[in-house]
């Protein structure tokens, strides 16, 4: 179970980081900033993989009442234009800007789940398995899956062909099937190749008109 290990080392307030969405076929990846009360912690916290969607709903809602956080968003057309690996690293810095608005500063230290860190000036420390070491971090976790799961479902109104009320836009066996029979949409990314191979079958040219990754990504701070 994660803990406050990481967080008593650090200059508060502390910041947990997770992001949600960076291997799915469809939909934006999203990424969450928390800082956690000093009293009053919701209990349960845990990586967002191993609870429950009723569970992560229940802990996302007094994590944002008990707690400060700030969310990121990018969107398919730019995680095309940047790549997923760089659009992740936006999504979090998004987030962490979002919370230091709502905490009128800068945080003391931030805690990353994972092994790399985007460009920013926070001071910051990343953990590979954090959501499994840092509570802030899970905390992060839930709120940004919960975020995402909550976008997926109403994509799923519009588009009920690709299962994402289950799938969340992963390619799993019945979205690939419909990926293959109703083609691509709007909220599909096409630098990923089985959408990309999709819109190469509607149109030949469709793939080499497709956004590239971008070769570099100092043009926006992250």
């Amino acid at each position: 179970m994660p803990g406050l290990k990481h967080e008593k080392a650090c200059l508060p307030p502390v910041a947990g980081v997770d992001e949600a969405g960076r291997g799915p076929l469809a939909g934006p990846v999203v990424a969450a900033a928390v800082v956690l009360p000093a009293k009053g912690v919701p209990r349960g916290i845990d990586d967002s993989k191993a609870l429950s969607a009723a569970e992560r709903a229940r802990l996302c809602g007094l994590i944002q009442a008990r707690g400060i956080f700030g969310v990121g968003i990018v969107e398919p057309a730019e995680i095309d234009t940047l790549n997923i690996y760089w659009a992740t690293m936006k999504a979090m810095t998004l987030a962490v800007d979002a919370l230091t608005a709502r905490l009128g500063c800068d945080p003391g230290h931030v805690l990353v789940d994972g092994n790399r860190l985007p460009r920013w000036s926070y001071a910051a420390t990343a953990i590979v398995g954090g959501d499994a070491h840092s509570l802030s971090i899970a905390a992060a976790s839930i709120v940004a899956k919960h975020t995402r799961d909550g976008i997926m479902l109403e994509h799923a109104v519009a588009y009920p062909h690709y299962h994402w009320h289950s799938n969340k836009g992963y390619g799993c066996r019945h979205h690939l099937a419909a990926l293959v029979e109703h083609g691509p949409t709007p909220i599909h990314r096409r630098s990923f190749a089985p959408v990309a191979a999709a819109f190469a079958r509607i149109a030949p040219d469709a793939v080499g008109a497709a956004p590239q990754p971008a070769p570099d990504a100092n043009h926006f701070r992250a």
